[in-house]
């Protein structure tokens, strides 16, 4: 009976939540730290969800699970998207949030590193992380693995490889970077960039396609005033310095 009773509390409690939002781990936008869900993204999030009104939930899954859960699901949000013309009628959207930039970086003190052109990258060592756009931009454009391309499991590793001279450039989202170098207590120009790879899109947030126009309006006047007021500028600056 006590189960039972549980069990209807929390379906009641669930029905009541206005936005079910799901995210990966992709720090510093959206991460897992003790068992809480923080970052970025996850901060504008709560305080666009707040200032507009609506109670929010918040779970972390693998990507490809949360993305067909929110194409699947009435009331649910995804985060941190970019959005695409590909993605463009699967979700209604809330953005844009921030930037999006990929850049190749360089140690700033390598200033024998000249790239003038991509085709110029074969003539170094460039890392990239396993299964990211970047490193599939770069086998795209020739470069082979185990020779001008080194695929890494972590942005810290590649990071790693960087700063011991292993690699001559890395490929890594500005965000991370920024992070990984917070994490480290480097300063920020101990590195720089050498090469944007991809700086085209910005980062949204993705509704499910049920979702009422007048909750979507909600949210988009929501972020907008935490725009206007600073708000929104004064989250980014905790996580990045420029």
């Amino acid at each position: 009976m006590l189960i039972a009773a549980a069990c209807c509390c929390s379906g009641a409690a669930a029905a009541a939540t206005d936005i079910h939002a799901y995210t990966e781990d992709v720090p510093p936008l959206n991460y897992l730290d003790g068992g809480s869900i923080k970052g970025y993204s996850t901060e504008v999030l709560r305080l666009v969800a707040k200032e507009a009104g609506l109670s929010l939930d918040i779970d972390a899954l693998p990507w490809l699970r949360a993305y067909a859960k929110v194409e699947e699901t009435p009331d649910t949000l995804l985060y941190t998207i970019v959005r695409t013309p590909e993605r463009e009628q699967q979700f209604l959207w809330v953005g844009p949030i921030g930037p999006r930039r990929i850049y190749l970086y360089r140690l700033a003190a390598r200033d024998d590193i000249r790239i003038a052109s991509q085709n110029d990258l074969q003539r170094y060592h460039n890392g990239a992380l396993a299964g990211s756009a970047a490193a599939n931009q770069l086998a795209a454009q020739g470069l082979q693995s185990g020779s001008a391309l080194d695929i890494g499991r972590s942005d810290a590793t590649n990071l790693k490889k960087l700063q011991l001279g292993r690699l001559d450039l890395v490929a890594m989202l500005d965000w991370a970077m920024a992070w990984q170098l917070r994490l480290q207590r480097e300063p920020g120009k101990s590195v720089t960039p050498a090469l944007l790879l991809d700086g085209k899109r910005e980062y949204w947030f993705a509704l499910n396609r049920k979702t009422p126009p007048e909750r979507i309006r909600r949210l988009q006047d929501a972020l907008n005033r935490i725009r206007a007021d600073g708000r929104l500028q004064a989250i980014r600056r905790h996580y990045r310095s420029d």
